[in-house]
């Protein structure tokens, strides 16, 4: 289920929101989703926001299909070079075998908890066989809003790890860190680096 008073937050804020993102250089995650990527993969960012990410994917060489729930921050990320965005929630993702890649960088979070082993193993079926899934959340347990109004939900790493096990995959790594979010508070997160089995 989408949160409508989410999505109103990132269209009204599109400018100032892109202005917080890096768009020069990958971080330590996206380097390393990148890495496990085979050569000219096709690629889902899932909840792409501005297209920041999508942007230092295509330049990485690979195909990438750009969406987000925020029509206002899909149509911002088409103006990347090399990225095809479009509007769409989880739940429209119903591709068979699509993409090498799925670069779901804090996007889930704005999920409800019973929603997540849904939209898992929905990600498992876009994935083609031996496909890699990078999921980052916030650190925390339950959900709420932030101050901004926006809906999280929040995960410990291994209960991540146990959601993407369940879903189909196998944890390839895991990873915890703190970030400065777009509200201006200091929180923790956690990154998963996931496999699909290969056939």
């Amino acid at each position: 289920m989408t949160d409508a008073q989410t999505i109103a937050l990132y269209d009204a804020e599109i400018a100032s929101y892109a202005a917080t993102l890096n768009w020069d250089t990958p971080d330590e995650d996206l380097k390393r989703f990148l890495k496990a990527l085979p050569a000219r993969a096709d690629v889902l960012d899932l909840g792409c926001g501005p297209g920041h990410a999508a942007k230092l994917i295509a330049e990485a060489g690979h195909r990438v299909t750009a969406t987000d729930a925020s029509a206002g921050m899909a149509a911002y990320a088409r103006r990347q070079p090399g990225i095809t965005a479009r509007q769409a929630v989880f739940e429209d993702h119903t591709e068979v075998a699509a993409y090498d890649g799925i670069y779901a960088n804090f996007s889930l979070l704005h999920a409800r908890l019973t929603d997540l082993p849904g939209h898992l193993k929905r990600l498992a079926t876009t994935l083609k066989p031996g496909g890699v899934l990078h999921v980052s959340m916030k650190e925390g347990s339950g959900e709420q809003r932030d101050s901004l109004g926006r809906h999280y939900c929040y995960v410990i790493l291994p209960d991540l790890q146990t959601l993407v096990s369940d879903a189909g995959f196998t944890c390839r790594s895991g990873e915890q860190g703190r970030l400065i979010g777009f509200d201006g508070v200091s929180t923790g997160y956690v990154v998963i680096l996931a496999q699909k089995a290969p056939t």
